[in-house]
């Protein structure tokens, strides 16, 4: 396996993880106290990578980790929570897919990332998957919820896309638990002014707590950033549509769901948009011309210009020394 398709597949475990959360978090964490269920999701994975690291900001990270925390968790996961509150699961699902297109944008104008022609149709492939997953009649919805789905979606590809150009020289894992610190006080603040009580926890909420926090936020942010750091923003973005494919997957075989025609299509179509979209792929697309060498002897065209490594392969014979020759036309 090349190292585009390790980073490929390591980038893989955050969608993955996030898809999971789903599950988790409908069956054994409370429903409402949403902004301290996220603070303590953040916090502890942050701090846990924070230990690992043992490395705290300098100069300008301690405002980017401020800027990175709220767009990628601290406002994206009340957004999130209010979106999914207020809108059918469909549409939601859908706003949130358009998310590789718009880091295949953003990515254009701020990194110079332009996106190639594969990747963009990989993400209308995949974008019309996801679509054909959840495609389920929407008779009304609710604007609000559509306005925080349409924030939550393009703040968390704008603060990627700032992570990738911020981050280019610094650790990953120290800029990780730096923006998760930093998003899970801003959570937490948010929760201490809205939210006055503190959910209660059970041994099953801590042991859900314990595996969204340190699987699906610090394990899942950590390998993301890393597969930003290694691949263009495009295919980590496309990548990211396995988030609802694992959610769809584990509905079918954890909750027993049954899946129709048209989302085991849209499941097919969704792979194939994320596939396409990755650089080991474009490169099996790419026709390989050989390189000729022209044989030894074979005269020039006319007006052709001369190799030099050809010209200085065979040099020509030094001529004698004029004194030499003078000499030997002198001989007897």
């Amino acid at each position: 396996m090349e190292a585009t398709s390790r980073w490929a597949v390591l980038t893989a475990v955050a969608p993955i993880a996030w898809g999971s959360t789903y599950y988790v978090t409908h069956h054994f964490l409370p429903a409402d106290s949403p902004l301290w269920g996220s603070a303590l999701r953040a916090l502890p994975a942050g701090l846990l990578l924070l230990a690992v690291r043992r490395e705290l900001p300098r100069g300008d990270w301690w405002w980017r980790s401020l800027v990175l925390g709220t767009l990628n968790m601290g406002a994206f996961f009340a957004l999130v929570y209010v979106s999914a509150q207020l809108l059918p699961t469909s549409l939601a699902s859908t706003v949130m897919a358009l998310s590789p297109a718009v880091m295949m944008a953003l990515a254009w104008l701020a990194l110079a990332e332009r996106p190639h022609i594969l990747a963009v149709t990989g993400a209308v492939i995949g974008i019309g998957g996801v679509v054909l997953m959840f495609a389920t009649g929407i008779d009304a919805f609710n604007p609000l919820g559509l306005a925080a789905a349409t924030a939550a979606m393009l703040m968390s590809a704008f603060g990627h896309i700032l992570t990738k150009k911020w981050g280019a020289t610094a650790n990953v894992l120290s800029v990780t638990s730096w923006q998760l610190i930093a998003g899970g006080l801003v959570l937490a603040a948010a929760a201490l002014a809205t939210e006055s009580a503190f959910p209660p926890l059970t041994p099953s909420s801590t042991a859900a707590f314990t595996y969204v926090a340190v699987v699906a936020t610090a394990v899942a942010f950590a390998a993301w950033f890393t597969g930003l750091r290694h691949l263009d923003a495009g295919a980590v973005g496309l990548i990211g549509l396995l988030n609802p494919v694992t959610g769809v997957v584990l509905g079918m075989v954890v909750g027993g769901e049954l899946l129709t025609a048209h989302q085991f299509l849209g499941l097919a179509l969704v792979l194939t948009g994320v596939l396409l979209g990755q650089p080991a792929v474009r490169r099996l697309k790419r026709p390989v011309t050989p390189r000729l060498r022209r044989p030894a002897g074979l005269v020039r065209p006319t007006g052709e210009r001369a190799d030099p490594a050809a010209a200085s392969a065979d040099p020509p014979p030094p001529s004698p020394h004029p004194a030499t020759t003078a000499r030997a036309d002198r001989t007897p």
